[in-house]
């Protein structure tokens, strides 16, 4: 049986900051919606003490950003987006249409046509996190999306280079210098200065999450997502500083980042806990990194690699760093996870930032039913039908009558009914079952 060597916050007092800041969200929601862009600049003014007469980047500015950067950091950054896009043309290459003639006459397909027009988040506030970027504009690009719109806040006060530059090299063709509520709900609600779009992407803090929550409906997003969460799976193979290192990694993100280890060890989870109070003593974001790891911060011990995935699909996790003798019994068992990280070799920061795989992922258990962002989220597969003979015609609407008539939708009955009689040659009654 699992047994706890530490424990994270009572989920009420989770859920009651989770009800104060789906309150706050809804009224500068109603705000966007109200007054527009007036509201907007007042929430930026608020939230992030900034303001200009468009929020909008000029060419002048990107190019300003570009040369900002060294010669090392614009091709760190085009290595990065390199690895998002070869995979994400892998992924959409294995996207096909479909036409298939399923029954005498009668052809049934499938395709995928892209979104119109995305809406990208790249959070920046905290930390400029450009990888969001890639990760956003560059898989919306290989989707065919064609109007890529992304928005950052400002960073100490100004836009930041890194993350505009990182836009732009991606292809985003609109780029906003706005931050928090104001700018998801501005792309989402749209304003006089900011056109709406079809569906808003990428990740961003508890706010920006909950406002995507609420403006799911009147837009598409790409899924739910909330604090970076992530769980260590580790035995004796490993050592605690290896696997306190990958919590605190991500222990940094914020301070609701939950970093939980799983191990069969107790040894191993013991030395894991010493190795972290160790390293917050040098870490430089150890003022986050420890509120993190003291709040959401878990350890749990099971008796077997049997136990271990079954308490891993309970958790359902953002990122599953797996570091055990065979990782690969975790792959083929496992089921409710954002991304795999298999073996030491590999860690979560290596698909945060550089291999390729999507670092927009799920969380707050939503693993259960999704899985993270990719090339097939800016598709929208819709069908279609073709009855290519009379016959086929009427084959199916015999049967197509039969089944109306047994829900009693008699006009439905009808639309095959009038088939069955022109294409079949059948006198069947108005509004009555062919037989």
């Amino acid at each position: 049986m699992a047994r706890w060597l530490k424990r994270g916050r009572d989920a009420g007092a989770v859920a009651e900051d989770d009800a104060k800041i789906s309150a706050a969200v809804e009224m500068m929601l109603v705000d966007i919606q109200a007054r527009g862009d007036k509201a907007v600049r007042e929430l930026s003014i608020r939230f992030d003490k900034w303001d200009r007469a468009d929020y909008r980047l000029t060419d002048a500015e990107i190019r300003g950003c570009l040369a900002e950067l060294s010669a090392r950091a614009i091709e760190d950054i085009k290595f990065a987006q390199a690895q998002v896009r070869n995979f994400a043309e892998h992924q959409r290459a294995a996207m096909r249409d479909v036409e298939v003639e399923t029954l005498p006459g009668v052809v049934l397909g499938h395709k995928h046509i892209p979104i119109q027009s995305i809406g990208c988040y790249v959070p920046g506030g905290k930390y400029p996190l450009l990888a969001s970027a890639h990760m956003s504009v560059i898989t919306a690009k290989v989707a065919g999306v064609p109007r890529i719109v992304t928005a950052a806040p400002p960073y100490q006060g100004r836009p930041a280079p890194a993350i505009v530059a990182a836009q732009h090299l991606a292809g985003a063709d609109v780029i906003y210098c706005l931050g928090g509520v104001q700018a998801v709900g501005a792309m989402a609600l749209g304003t006089d200065a900011i056109e709406s779009v079809d569906m808003l992407v990428g990740p961003g803090n508890a706010y920006v999450a909950e406002a995507k929550r609420q403006l799911y409906g009147r837009v598409g997003i790409d899924l739910f997502a909330g604090p970076t969460e992530t769980l260590v799976i580790a035995d004796e193979t490993v050592d605690g500083e290896i696997c306190a290192t990958d919590l605190l990694g991500q222990a940094e993100h914020g301070p609701t980042s939950p970093a939980i280890l799983l191990t069969t060890s107790e040894k191993l989870a013991r030395d894991t806990m010493a190795e972290v109070e160790r390293l917050l003593a040098i870490l430089p974001t150890a003022e986050i990194a420890r509120k993190a790891w003291e709040d959401c911060g878990e350890v749990i011990v099971c008796d077997s690699e049997d136990e271990m995935v079954a308490e891993a699909d309970r958790i359902a996790s953002e990122h599953v760093q797996v570091m055990t003798r065979d990782p690969d019994y975790f792959l083929a068992r496992m089921t409710n996870y954002g991304a795999l990280f298999l073996g030491p070799r590999t860690n979560v920061s290596f698909g945060d930032k550089v291999i390729g795989t999507n670092h927009t992922l799920p969380t707050k258990k939503a693993a259960r039913y999704t899985g993270g962002l990719w090339v097939g989220k800016f598709l929208k597969t819709v069908t279609y039908q073709r009855v290519l003979t009379d016959e086929a015609s009427a084959r199916i609407g015999e049967v197509c009558s039969r089944l109306c008539m047994l829900e009693g939708f008699a006009g439905h009955a009808e639309q095959a009914n009038i088939r069955v009689r022109r294409y079949g040659g059948r006198n069947i009654p108005y509004a009555t079952a062919a037989e």
